[in-house]
């Protein structure tokens, strides 16, 4: 199992930590957003009134009883967790959680920041606000966004925690009342026990699952003038531009009653277009529902996929201009097996994953095709688009190892393929593109669903850390390396996933890869953060600019870089 490093991490001297009353966010479970509530305790509000106060108090007595008594199970059933969610073994080095800070002044040590970074780079991740009691892994945690506000050429760091009901009941309660589901995928005597409780925390009102139990700590997306924090166990969460210039949370946001279930934390927003194309992945039949919003951000009609019959773990997915593109790989869940006791996550190596295809604008799934095509898992997609007549091409890092993608990841490999698909006659052509361990791979956003030559992948060695970025060319269908660029941190740095910004937004003629690749650096050496801008058409991706960051950046997920004119329509 991986073991990021031990070394120790100097503790931040700006803090804002959060006070639960002070914070505490009051949000509508259905309809629109209710933002920060005024009142500065809710306990104040109603010590004049016997009723409110004796209900306060019989809640608070059930809810030490909740706590005491799980923690007496815990302890009495507690065994050796694998180390992959063993809270001890994972949250150390730069996987460790930092408070939220402040808005703070950061210093350029190299370089000059270009004009086009005028805006907020936003970086989502996981970041538990207490310790867990129970197993963790690396998926699981509150969602916070580590913000680097650019003006004129100088930068300002902070961050957040998306504010979500479950971050706010948890940071009420001074403890964790929810399951970690997908660290429990994996323990299932820790999956009974945290769904018993859970189940009586709902039946006495301690919690309101109607209300979200989602962490919104896996990426974000911006749409419809509009920017969200995304985790697909829940709906979105809206964030808006305060006063004082921060990104913070708005709340919970169904799109006026549209949406009223949980949401991919990977959308496709079509550059052209505007519209934006999502998917629901349940647990249960039907596992995969698809649908899109128009770009006024009108929620369109369900379209239920019946046709997958068994759960697929389906992360992410492609577009062209005419289609959507899903995998069916051979890692899912089957629920039934907690009640024998065994891992909820299960791997099936007799099946032969799929690719499925249906036109973006269907009513139905009749025109949804399934294509076979061994061997082939993927959890990312880097872009997809269409060649001569019902032709696709998807490029997609290709899990080796499945077995190993989330519970041994040092073990896992990713093949970057090239996969041509002929709507007609069925026949799938693909090759690797490169022989180097890469994911977490991102395209000029100009380019979604489009024809596409460059990509700029984390170079992995091994997961789940990031020891460089490359530029691969995919152009072309020859066997060879399609990496064209390359730039490798150092020894002990480790970086995350890139985001491309083009340096013209707006010019229709400026080349595809005129812009620049730009991501969070960290030094376990020294443990400092940073900021670096890399020239994206540069053989060597040279770096343009380094910003030394005031406090520890931890590992995370996906990023997002909203430049100033669309901060100013939040």
């Amino acid at each position: 199992m991986f073991l990021p490093s031990t070394k120790p991490i100097a503790t931040e001297t700006t803090s804002r930590k959060c006070s639960p009353l002070r914070l505490h966010l009051n949000f509508s479970p259905i309809r629109g957003v209710q933002v920060r509530s005024q009142n500065r305790s809710r306990v104040a509000v109603t010590a004049n009134k016997a009723q409110p106060t004796r209900i306060l108090v019989v809640s608070s007595l059930l809810s030490s009883f909740f706590n005491m008594f799980e923690d007496i199970i815990n302890r009495f059933t507690r065994s050796p967790l694998p180390t992959f969610i063993d809270p001890k073994h994972v949250l150390i080095g730069n996987f460790a959680p930092v408070d939220e800070l402040s808005p703070t002044n950061c210093q350029i040590i190299e370089g000059s920041l270009p004009s086009c970074l005028n805006g907020v780079y936003i970086r989502n991740g996981p970041n538990p606000q207490h310790f867990p009691t129970g197993s963790y892994h690396l998926i699981d945690g509150d969602g916070m966004l580590h913000c680097l506000h650019i003006s004129d050429g100088h930068a300002m760091l902070y961050n957040h925690y998306v504010r979500t009901y479950r971050y706010n009941k948890e940071s009420e309660t001074g403890r964790p009342v929810f399951p970690n589901m997908f660290s429990a995928l994996y323990c299932p005597t820790t999956a009974f026990i945290r769904v018993v409780f859970t189940a009586a925390r709902i039946l006495t009102g301690q919690i309101n699952p109607a209300r979200g139990d989602g962490q919104a700590n896996t990426s974000l997306a911006f749409f419809a003038n509009r920017l969200f924090a995304l985790g697909e166990s829940d709906l979105p969460y809206a964030l808006r531009l305060n006063k004082a210039g921060e990104i913070e949370t708005m709340g919970r946001y169904d799109f006026n009653g549209e949406l009223l279930r949980n949401m991919t934390a990977h959308p496709k927003v079509d550059p052209d277009t505007g519209e934006n194309f999502a998917f629901h992945h349940n647990l249960i039949y039907p596992f995969l529902t698809f649908f899109y919003f128009d770009s006024n951000g009108s929620k369109q009609s369900n379209v239920p996929i019946f046709s997958l019959t068994q759960h697929s773990l389906i992360h992410d997915f492609a577009i062209t201009k005419r289609f959507a593109i899903f995998p069916d790989i051979q890692m899912g869940v089957n629920l039934m097996a907690i009640l024998k006791g065994k891992p909820l996550m299960k791997l099936d190596l007799e099946k032969v994953p799929r690719i499925g295809v249906i036109p973006r604008y269907a009513k139905d799934e009749s025109k949804m095709k399934w294509f076979d095509v061994p061997g082939l898992n993927f959890l990312h997609a880097i872009n997809a688009w269409e060649e001569e007549d019902d032709v696709i091409v998807l490029i997609a890092p290709n899990m080796l190892s499945i077995e190993h993608c989330l519970e041994r990841m040092e073990l896992n490999h990713a093949s970057v393929e090239k996969v041509s698909i002929d709507l007609k006659t069925g026949v799938i052509s693909r090759f690797p593109l490169s022989a180097k361990n890469l994911e977490f791979g991102v395209i000029n956003p100009a380019f979604v669903g489009k024809k596409s030559r460059y990509a700029y992948m984390g170079v992995l060695e091994p997961m789940p850390k990031i020891v460089g970025l490359v530029k691969m060319d995919l152009s072309g269908w020859e066997h060879q390396e399609h990496v064209v660029a390359s730039r490798m941190y150092g020894e002990g740095c480790y970086g995350g996933e890139p985001f491309f910004v083009a340096r013209n937004p707006g010019d229709l003629k400026a080349d595809e890869d005129d812009g620049y690749v730009v991501t969070y650096l960290h030094d376990e050496i020294s443990g400092e953060s940073k900021f670096l801008v890399m020239d994206a058409k540069s053989p060597s991706l040279e770096i343009v600019a380094v910003v030394k960051l005031p406090y520890r950046v931890p590992y995370g997920f996906h990023g997002l870089f909203v430049t100033e004119s669309d901060l100013k329509k939040l």
